[in-house]
């Protein structure tokens, strides 16, 4: 095939584009910040799973405090009630003993229902603590989470711009090569996975980096400058310029 020399180095600007669309969805693949969030994301649900763990506990314990406490009221109306009887001188001798013996069972169940209640509620404001800062923690993983989300989506409409913009400069360039070369590029391209053309330069092809020697650099450098002429290597066309040294 041939092409005009000047149009075969129009390539290389159409070569440009394609490498910059490339490293742009490559980015885009692998952006740190799509990772950012979902890491974010994921301490998030760790620490509302630890809010829910912590909230039920302090429901759990309120209960557990509100029923001892009606116990040591229970006891207390019942210590106050014998108390009453006692004191009233309406009971017999063996009424009043029975009632001293049960105001001092009272007296035991009531200190130890008291004690229990006291470690309950030492227990309940450690839960209330731990909720309180599994909240904060929440908030923070939350805040950390919608920050990430900016940076991801602020970082995916620069790529967005920078493909639009490649995109527009790729279709003017298009536009100044032939058909049957573009068609070849193309084609080049979609085998190479980057780009269907590269310059050489000091006698090396810049596709796949490797120097021409001997037959091969012989037929490019005899070649007419009309001629497309592709590396044996990679199979990209090679665009000579005033570098090429040959």
């Amino acid at each position: 095939m041939k092409a005009d020399h000047f149009e075969q180095q129009t390539l290389l600007r159409l070569a440009a584009e394609d490498v910059a669309l490339t490293q742009l969805a490559h980015r885009q693949r692998t952006l740190p910040e799509v990772a950012a969030v979902e890491a974010a994301a994921e301490a998030e649900r760790s620490l509302s799973a630890d809010v829910v763990r912590a909230e039920t506990e302090v429901k759990d314990l309120g209960r557990e405090v509100r029923r001892m406490e009606s116990d040591v009221e229970t006891v207390r109306q019942r210590e106050a009630k014998d108390q009453r009887l006692l004191e009233s001188g309406s009971v017999s001798p063996k009424e009043m003993t029975n009632l001293q013996h049960e105001l001092e069972s009272l007296k035991r169940r009531q200190a130890d229902l008291e004690d229990q209640e006291l470690e309950l509620m030492q227990r309940l404001e450690d839960a209330e603590s731990a909720f309180a800062t599994a909240r904060q923690g929440l908030e923070q993983a939350r805040a950390d989470r919608e920050r990430a989300e900016q940076q991801r989506d602020d970082a995916l409409a620069d790529i967005a711009d920078g493909t639009k913009n490649h995109e527009a400069a790729r279709a003017e360039v298009v536009t100044k090569i032939s058909a049957p070369l573009l068609a070849l590029y193309d084609r080049i391209r979609k085998q190479t996975g980057s780009t269907g053309a590269a310059m050489l330069q000091a006698r090396a092809c810049q596709g796949c980096r490797l120097e021409l020697y001997g037959n091969e650099l012989a037929a490019v450098r005899n070649a007419d400058p009309h001629e497309v002429v592709r590396c044996e290597n990679c199979g990209r066309i090679l665009v000579r310029t005033a570098e090429s040294g040959l």
